[in-house]
């Protein structure tokens, strides 16, 4: 594919107040392998948090699009994330979704590696000659793993930035997530996983997308306003759109509905007053009363390039989602809570976090719905354009606008064509 065919793909024109995205962008099998190249294969992606594997042995297999790997924690208490493949014929070791092992076998042939990687066992080994080196064929970890306040992350590219560096100005939404927990924050037992067929970039777009919400979830704004359920804080309301950096970008707004660390409302109940002030009273002693205003106050959804979103709103949400096809996605969500959390305060967030954004949910039916009706819309139509010019030019973009969406396409469309160079100067292309 020429980068002409990939910058054809979108129209940047701000002094025009335009901003289009070519229909094939979604459709496209040249496109589709072009990003598993030079988005995927390069830029860093969440494999998950340092509480999913808290104890040596913990294990994790992953699902990275065509990519497998094992996110471990050794018995010398280390992080690694290996390929799920076999060194002596290919074959996975692990088949299992999560445990704790002290080594894995692969079925195949019973070569056994402990869980550091190293080969510890060959059935008939005698039968291998003096130059055979165990050492050689240990499980072989991903070139590049590192970590932010217990979020992992891997790169497949040894050139790629330090990932501090990469995540830019994400940094300032990823503390406000992990200074909730007085002890620390964890995942909640249980994933969400589930497929969309559609295209992932419709999802990167709908995780941030405020002006759908009263239109697509008007039955869950009904549900809400019935049920006691919302109550708006006091103070100065956000309502902004950020860059962040790097394809990276945020929506910050108040929250209306309660939170455990927020602001009690009836659906709570009355017992739950007090308890939840001493906790509002708490995380402002650690943390001041302005940083514990906006953490417990505001709500943020947070996009990270490429693919990973944390909703940190009536629940905390990490959400990731992995492209098989043009047409179809992999999702995988999981709950992050502060350790050591009120049984009864859990118990609302796991209810948030299904009601609103699980798999059967108000919410996350409906964007289904409406992303596979994108996709099948873009066939019907394949040569027009999707139109994100919504509060092109704004000082301040707001929740409702699409100043966010255009942030992940610029950095998409510079990662497909290198020779972009810096993000403000993409080539304006003329529509078609």
């Amino acid at each position: 594919m020429t980068s002409g065919a990939v910058s054809s793909n979108v129209l940047d024109d701000p002094r025009g107040d335009v901003f289009r995205v070519q229909r094939h962008a979604f459709t496209s099998p040249e496109v589709f392998a072009a990003e598993r190249e030079r988005i995927f294969e390069r830029c860093w992606i969440y494999l998950g948090h340092d509480s999913e594997v808290a104890e040596p042995g913990d294990f994790r297999m992953r699902e990275l699009g065509a990519r497998r790997l094992l996110f471990v924690r050794g018995k010398d208490r280390l992080v690694r994330a290996f390929y799920n493949s076999c060194t002596h014929r290919g074959a996975e070791v692990c088949r299992e979704r999560a445990g704790n092992a002290n080594s894995f076998q692969c079925f195949y042939h019973g070569w056994t590696f402990a869980n550091d990687g190293r080969l510890i066992g060959v059935p008939g080994d005698e039968a291998y000659g003096p130059g055979f080196s165990r050492e050689s064929l240990a499980l072989p970890q991903v070139p590049r793993l590192e970590q932010y306040r217990g979020f992992w992350f891997v790169c497949f590219d040894r050139n790629a930035v330090p990932l501090v560096e990469y995540l830019a100005g994400a940094v300032e939404y990823l503390d406000l997530v992990a200074d909730q927990g007085e002890s620390g924050m964890e995942i909640v037992g249980g994933t969400q996983s589930y497929a969309i067929h559609a295209n992932w970039k419709l999802l990167v777009e709908n995780s941030y997308d405020g002006y759908h919400a009263q239109i697509t979830h008007a039955r869950y704004m009904k549900w809400l306003a019935s049920s006691g359920a919302v109550s708006m804080p006091k103070g100065k309301l956000a309502n902004v759109a950020r860059d962040l950096g790097n394809g990276h970008a945020v929506v910050e707004y108040a929250a209306p509905w309660g939170r455990p660390i927020a602001h009690w409302v009836p659906s709570f109940g009355a017992a739950a007053e007090p308890e939840i002030a001493a906790i509002r009273a708490r995380l402002e002693s650690r943390l001041g009363p302005e940083r514990a205003a906006r953490i417990a106050s505001s709500s943020r959804n947070l996009g990270i390039f490429p693919n990973l979103v944390i909703n940190d709103i009536m629940a905390i949400t990490v959400r990731t989602f992995h492209p098989l096809a043009p047409g179809r996605m992999n999702v995988e969500a999981w709950s992050l809570a502060p350790c050591g959390e009120a049984v009864e305060h859990r118990k609302h967030r796991l209810e948030n976090f299904l009601t609103f954004l699980g798999p059967a949910g108000f919410a996350t039916p409906d964007d289904i719905e409406a992303l596979e009706a994108c996709q099948r819309g873009y066939h019907a139509n394949p040569e027009a354009w999707n139109d994100l010019s919504r509060e092109v030019g704004f000082e301040k973009p707001t929740v409702t606008g699409e100043h966010q969406m255009r942030v992940f396409w610029r950095r998409w469309l510079a990662q497909l064509e290198p020779s972009h160079g810096k993000l403000a100067e993409v080539r304006r292309v003329a529509a078609r």
